[in-house]
């Protein structure tokens, strides 16, 4: 619908997300122009497909020239892209730069690498203009009803962009946005990664509970479901608890329960691989989620599988297992693993934030996770309340509720993941969680067996225990060295 009115906000990029973010802005009362990149024979038309379908009646513009989209929107403009990661934000950029005011606003809303973000931060204010990198979490739904939404970047855009983007973020059940300024430089993109690799931790836990339940407990997918349906209600409530119970019932036209036909070789576009590797930039653990990532490598070479398990034929024990006692294990296993994945995940954002001098609020991200993304949980809250207190905890798993909790669920869930090793049945998310539970809450690991060896062959030195920490030692190991040694240090 054309207005002589100037539209409050610009959208480019009319996929998915795109075309229902133009609507979710349009139905919070803002006037929105819109505008897609065409690719001649490919892309023609989805404009106007749009403006005359979900679009029609709407105080929403659509334009196929970019300049005339531009000059529609008011200044200061916010223009926001929905388009692919990569090389289409900088081209779309170079295209927009020449045709913007200072102090103009630009959003990437896709799911760009932060560092990229911190790049085009720098690039946009050199010319004048407002950048901002923003997660946006929630799939379709999300984006038509409510997203949780991560902006970050020139701060200064924060003011122009706020009534905007929290009017479309869900809403908590307090009723607070899930939507707040996380921080400069490409803050809110990396948020947004480490957000992706705890839904990819999630989602291979729930896959690994499935699968023991499917062959220890021995239950078809409508009594799988009710479990889920049940544990929805609990300290497990989350979105992909509530939608995994969904799958489990969902048939398609021949009236087969559709998820035991689909192929068991899962996809993956990148957040999750980036989540481990900056994680690994920055020394810290985040095993569970890298545990997850190539879980998804492994399952999409499903051939090497099939041939490989001709040669390995599996070894049941076939056990008499008490049912209820093993899906209380099984309950166990997946909340404590959980709670692993988002304290790494949690670790990390900190680390981040100390090392590029963020100041990221961690307990402001757990709240924006509350509602309208993919990792929403219930006990969201708890992490929340445990960042706000006065007493802010080194690690997650030591303040004071989630060790209480640990402990609750530390018996069923080593149980657990004994029971599905010794069915052959894998669990590497299960077992990857405990074993870093394990490792953090022991005062002694054999690293000091590691140092050695790094020394013994590198003079790479070791610290000791009857010694100040950051004081190094070499040993001349074998008689037939010197004394020069490495230089100390760690990537």
């Amino acid at each position: 619908m054309i207005s002589n009115k100037k539209s409050d906000i610009g959208l480019i990029g009319l996929a998915v997300m795109g075309e229902n973010l133009a609507l979710n802005m349009e139905s919070k009362d803002w006037q929105v122009s819109v505008y897609n990149r065409t690719v001649p024979g490919v892309e023609e038309g989805v404009v106007e497909r749009f403006v005359n379908g979900r679009a029609k009646g709407k105080k929403i513009e659509g334009h196929n020239d970019i300049k005339d989209f531009v000059a529609s929107v008011a200044a200061p403009r916010k223009i926001m892209m929905m388009v692919r990661a990569g090389k289409a934000v900088d081209e779309l950029m170079e295209q927009l730069f020449p045709l913007l005011s200072p102090g103009d606003v630009l959003i990437d809303g896709g799911n760009s690498n932060f560092e990229d973000t911190n790049r085009r931060v720098d690039l946009a204010e050199s010319e004048g203009f407002l950048f901002v990198g923003s997660g946006v979490s929630g799939g379709e739904e999300g984006a038509l009803n409510g997203a949780s939404i991560m902006p970050g970047g020139s701060s200064a855009a924060w003011p122009i962009v706020k009534p905007i983007l929290q009017s479309i973020a869900a809403k908590a059940p307090d009723g607070t946005p899930c939507c707040d300024w996380v921080g400069p430089a490409g803050s809110g993109h990396f948020v947004k990664m480490i957000h992706n690799g705890i839904e990819y931790g999630d989602m291979q836990l729930i896959g690994e509970a499935y699968w023991v339940m499917k062959h220890l407990l021995k239950i078809d997918n409508e009594e799988i479901a009710s479990i889920f349906d049940r544990w929805n209600d609990g300290k497990l409530r989350s979105y992909l608890i509530e939608i995994t119970a969904n799958i489990l019932r969902h048939k398609d036209k021949s009236g087969d329960y559709l998820v035991d036909k689909i192929l068991d070789a899962a996809g993956q576009k990148g957040t999750g691989k980036w989540s481990v590797i900056n994680a690994m930039e920055l020394g810290m653990p985040l095993g569970l989620i890298a545990t997850a990532v190539f879980e998804r490598s492994l399952s999409a070479q499903k051939e090497l599988r099939v041939l490989a398990s001709e040669d390995y034929k599996h070894d049941h024990e076939q056990g008499i297992y008490d049912k209820i006692q093993l899906e209380q294990n099984i309950y166990s296993a997946l909340y404590a693993s959980k709670l692993v994945s988002y304290a790494q995940g949690f670790a990390v954002l900190q680390k981040a934030s100390d090392s590029f001098n963020w100041s990221l609020d961690l307990s402001s991200i757990a709240r924006m996770w509350r509602g309208g993304c993919i990792i929403r949980s219930v006990f969201l809250n708890d992490i929340a309340a445990a960042f706000e207190d006065g007493n802010k905890p080194q690690h997650l798993l030591i303040a004071p509720y989630f060790k209480e909790e640990m402990k609750q669920l530390l018996p069923g869930w080593k149980k657990l993941v004994a029971q599905s090793i010794a069915e052959e049945l894998p669990v590497p998310a299960f077992s990857s969680a405990l074993n870093y539970f394990y490792s953090l809450v022991s005062e002694n690991l054999p690293a000091n067996m590691v140092q050695a060896q790094r020394d013994y062959f590198g003079a790479h030195t070791f610290e000791r225990v009857d010694n100040i920490r950051g004081k190094f030692f070499h040993e001349n190991w074998t008689g037939h060295g010197g004394e020069t040694k490495s230089g100390t240090y760690n990537v």
